[in-house]
């Protein structure tokens, strides 16, 4: 492994989100290609690179970086280039000139040793400074944490990554507890963690190694839906996230006792469902234990107080607005005015807006408060449309309280300070998950009424459990399930291909354009691209306007999975312009007027609505907007979300953002588009399910084309291959059921 002592001459390419770059670097004068992982590189900076040289095809000789350490430059030149790098704050070119001309080479030490000389300079004052002490500061203590950590063959990447959670901490911390950093420092799981305590000298069988396996087996358990793990399949998995053999029956034990410590010690919950062993995460037990008491309370509830004559009411708003009701409708009113907890589920044009609109009109016109909310902002925004009432998210209802740590969710609204509305009504419901329904229930207040509208059919939620599902089945909970197509008189051919999906069916379809569900086959994946295009660009002007085609795909790899199609429809309908200011992460462009998701939550991104000019915080994986403006000079990039809020993103906060031209189906939930296009893939049954389809199909309002071949659309609706998530809910609702608790 060969040596390099230079400067970044100029940085070629950067990835944010793991740090590989390409960088021309200065070594006496002559420039070299470097590639490798560097965090934050600043041209002009001064490093030692270890690594070994390669020919690369295409671009020459190359120096690979394995390891890489801050270092100080050792000429005049390099000192100016180093204090103007953007290192310091209020030194540019000339300033650190002036420094140089007066300090010379020891510019540098007089920044280490005494600072307050820079005054001697005319032109810096005071506050420059004490700035530049601050900013000086923060380096060193960077530097000499990288040091440290580079002695017990940590990289500089790695290193950095730990500062920026834990401050001049870092050390300590590490050597308490190396495995701490899985939970505490994004995108560091088990295997990461673990090469870095076996640097720090940590046994293979030290408790907290195995105590961090468990914690990483639980969370790929409920990153796959669950909320607990059996402790026969708990132990296993553990033992392979530790690479161990399941033969060895001492190892296991040793992994069985440990899980039994986590338990005693309050971190793990044993309970016993049925005849399994089941054991949570604290937080996700006792969510899952708050569910079930509070929707068995609420199922007991005699709520109406009121000695109102809900049949006559009910009558009197149909006559009111000038329709029919069914006798499943009627039903859904007259349930939830009647409980205290009513779920209502129908597919697409079964008629729960209209339900929604009632049970509002006919409960504010009894005089009670009635608040409005759904999961995604998407949602929320729709729900506003269809009723000409305020949404919020639940978060926003909530009043979400952003902790910056990994634990549960906090919320100004809960037992101690609830909500002071009489009747909560939660569209979407299928997609709220345990933890984020039990927030909700935390904060009603005795007697509130709680209203859950959803469609049980699609998707559940990402994050862990099958509310809606488990309630529903528990049969404790008062249910009515809409069944009648209404919408458009009936002729909606989307509705009723969706009812003839979702029961396991064959949808008609047409294929002459009239019909608001069009099919076109396509043999070829070369074929459904070069019609999906077209379709786009025919009826989506840039792309970004409301009521354009969105592509909603089964996949993100393949022909027709979303990197594919967002590279090509990004190409189509927003071209690079130089009028268009662009921004590179790893192999994607964003640019001035492309459509871009938020693909995971961030609860303290600031936002301002462009209307109301109202603030806050808190931005959602599924929210969609178009890129306004990108300011290279101050490093953000803006966007105008279609809920009207305005949010700037740092550069380096890029990486929670993809472009949104195709996305998911997962990704799709709780939207609503105009007009969807979905290409029809082949792959696992396993996978490409009837939910996920039937989730696709009702996605589309007004159009919906399907584009492939027509064997794979029937694989789909004959694949029933549900997976069926873990969860204690049902049980223990009918446990607090019969004990009348």
């Amino acid at each position: 492994m060969e040596e390099l002592k230079g400067s970044l001459e100029h940085v070629v390419f950067h990835n944010e989100k793991n740090g590989y770059t390409v960088a021309d670097f200065d070594i006496d004068g002559q420039l070299v290609t470097v590639v490798g992982s560097i965090e934050e590189p600043r041209e002009g900076e001064y490093l030692k690179l270890r690594g070994t040289w390669a020919e690369h095809p295409t671009f020459g000789e190359q120096f690979k970086i394995i390891q890489y350490s801050i270092d100080t430059p050792s000429t005049e030149g390099g000192v100016i280039r180093y204090l103007s790098s953007g290192l310091l704050p209020g030194v540019g070119e000339k300033t650190a000139q002036a420094i140089v001309a007066h300090f010379g080479v020891g510019a540098i030490e007089i920044l280490d040793r005494n600072p307050n000389r820079l005054t001697e300079i005319a032109g810096i004052g005071k506050k420059t400074v004490e700035k530049i002490i601050e900013a000086y500061a923060d380096q060193r203590e960077v530097r000499e944490v990288v040091l440290a950590l580079q002695e017990y063959g940590i990289s500089t990447t790695y290193a950095m990554k730990l500062y920026r959670v834990y401050g001049q901490n870092t050390v300590k911390v590490l050597f308490a507890d190396p495995y701490q950093i899985i939970k505490d420092v994004p995108g560091i799981g088990f295997k990461i963690a673990d090469g870095i305590a076996s640097q720090l000298g940590v046994t293979a069988d030290n408790p907290k190694r195995i105590a961090a396996s468990i914690t990483q087996s639980l969370r790929e358990c409920y990153a796959s839906g669950n909320t607990y793990m059996d402790k026969g399949e708990l132990i296993n998995t553990s033992a392979r996230v530790l690479g161990l053999e399941l033969w060895d029956d001492s190892a296991l034990m040793t992994i069985a006792d440990q899980v039994e410590e986590m338990t005693l010690a309050g971190d793990l919950k044993l309970d016993f469902i049925g005849e399994a062993e089941a054991y949570y995460p604290m937080m996700l037990f006792e969510a899952e234990d708050t569910l079930a008491l509070d929707f068995a309370r609420m199922a007991r509830y005699e709520h109406d107080t009121l000695d109102a004559d809900w049949g006559a009411l009910v009558e009197q708003y149909a006559q009111g607005v000038g329709i029919v009701l069914d006798p499943s409708q009627r039903d859904a009113l007259m349930t939830a005015l009647d409980s205290g907890v009513t779920i209502i589920t129908g597919g697409p044009g079964t008629g729960k807006t209209t339900i929604v609109s009632g049970l509002i009109d006919i409960l504010t016109g009894r005089g009670l408060s009635v608040v409005l909310a759904a999961p995604t902002g998407r949602a929320a925004k729709r729900m506003a449309e269809a009723t000409g009432e305020e949404a919020r998210t639940i978060h926003r209802l909530l009043e979400y309280e952003p902790t910056g740590d990994d634990g549960p969710l906090r919320f100004a609204r809960d037992e101690d300070n609830p909500l002071s509305e009489d009747v909560v009504i939660v569209d979407e419901a299928s997609m709220v998950d345990t933890l984020l329904m039990a927030s909700l229930t935390r904060a009603l207040s005795p007697g509130t009424k709680l209203i859950l509208v959803g469609d049980v059919d699609q998707l559940p939620s990402v994050g862990p459990g099958q509310v809606l599902t488990d309630l529903i089945e528990s049969q404790v909970v008062p249910v009515v399930r809409l069944t009648a197509i209404h919408r458009q008189a009936k002729g909606s051919a989307i509705a009723l291909a969706a009812q003839s999906i979702n029961g396991g069916h064959l949808p008609e379809v047409g294929g002459d354009g009239h019909s608001d569900l069009v099919y076109l086959s396509r043999q070829s994946t070369g074929q459904a691209l070069e019609t999906i295009l077209g379709l786009v660009g025919s009826g989506a002007g840039d792309g970004t306007v409301p009521g354009a085609p969105q592509i909603i795909t089964p996949m993100k790899k393949g022909p027709l999975g979303t990197i594919a199609l967002n590279a090509a429809l990004q190409k189509a309908l927003n071209p690079a312009a130089p009028e268009k200011n662009e921004r590179a992460l790893g192999n994607l462009i964003f640019r001035e007027g492309d459509k871009v998701m938020q693909i995971k939550n961030d609860y303290k991104l600031k936002w301002q609505d462009q209307k109301t000019y109202e603030s806050g915080e808190g931005i959602f994986n599924g929210d969609i907007g178009v890129i306004t403006r990108i300011d290279t000079s101050g490093k953000t990039l803006t966007v105008h979300m279609d809920d009207d809020k305005v949010v700037d993103y740092p550069f380096d906060g890029l990486g929670a953002l993809a472009h949104a031209y195709a996305m998911t189906i997962h990704k799709s939930q709780g939207s609503e588009f105009s007009q969807v296009i979905l290409p029809l893939i082949s792959g696992s049954p396993s996978f490409l399910t009837r939910k996920l389809l039937y989730t696709a199909i009702t996605r589309a309002k007004d159009k919906l084309y399907l584009v492939g071949p027509w064997p794979n659309l029937v694989r789909m609706v004959r694949s029933d291959h549900d997976a069926q998530r873990r969860t204690g809910l049902k049980s223990r609702i009918l446990a607090y059921t019969d004990l009348g608790i």
